[in-house]
């Protein structure tokens, strides 16, 4: 594992990083499913598809059943079918992995500045890091939508650089995907792969990271080192 140094601030996944979200995606996508008098899609094939944002979550789920056009007809309505659903249920399905809250106090007590950064709508993301209590580890909270573009597109992790005013090469990104990674390696930031979660049903060995860690506590512990 690549010794990481010199590092002032951590970005950190929500999604399968910090929390297991597949049973709240799991009901409000059966549910909107429901409503378009569709069969209900298994765990296992939903947690394939997340990770890239609800846009992208929503169109496969609608390609189980229609055609390219068909999706593009009913996205709209699919959509505020799933939001609305989702809002409703929103971290009733969901808990903390291991060691989150242990892992983020040890990066506090380290010195280190946090960030979550998330692929998640942030009217998802803000409830549940509040449910989760956890809304109070982050100085900045950025959602899919919160700017011009999502991971795996880098402007996330230099938005926070910028915010942080620290140069990318102090801050490291954790995640459990590898639109984490290849967020912070074309940011210029340290990247962190996480064992566990959603990484589009890849195996998370083939993620161009700095090193595998256990859990958030073991990345902090690695960044104390």
């Amino acid at each position: 594992m690549t010794q990481l140094q010199g590092i002032k601030a951590a970005i950190i996944d929500l999604d399968g990083t910090m929390v297991d979200t597949i049973g709240d995606f799991l009901v409000a996508i059966n549910a909107m499913r429901a409503e378009f008098a569709l069969a209900p899609l298994a765990q296992a094939t939903i947690q394939n598809m997340v990770g890239k944002g609800s846009e992208n979550l929503i169109r496969q789920v609608l390609a189980c059943d229609f055609s390219a056009t068909d999706v593009e007809q009913h996205f709209d309505a699919a959509m505020d079918s799933y939001q609305r659903h989702y809002l409703a249920i929103n971290g009733q399905f969901s808990q903390l992995y291991p060691d989150v809250h242990a892992g983020l106090q040890a990066m506090q007590t380290r010195g280190l500045r946090l960030a979550c950064v998330t692929n998640k709508p942030i009217a998802f993301a803000l409830p549940l890091l509040k449910q989760k209590q956890l809304i109070d580890y982050f100085d900045v909270i950025y959602g899919g939508d919160s700017l011009a573009h999502k991971k795996p597109h880098p402007a996330p992790m230099l938005k926070v650089c910028d915010d942080f005013q620290l140069a990318p090469t102090q801050v490291v990104a954790i995640g459990d995907s590898s639109n984490d990674a290849i967020a912070a390696r074309a940011a210029g930031c340290w990247a962190l792969t996480l064992p566990y979660g959603y990484n589009h049903g890849e195996a998370v060995q083939q993620i161009d990271s700095d090193g595998i860690v256990e859990t958030l506590l073991c990345a902090a512990q690695k960044l104390n080192s």
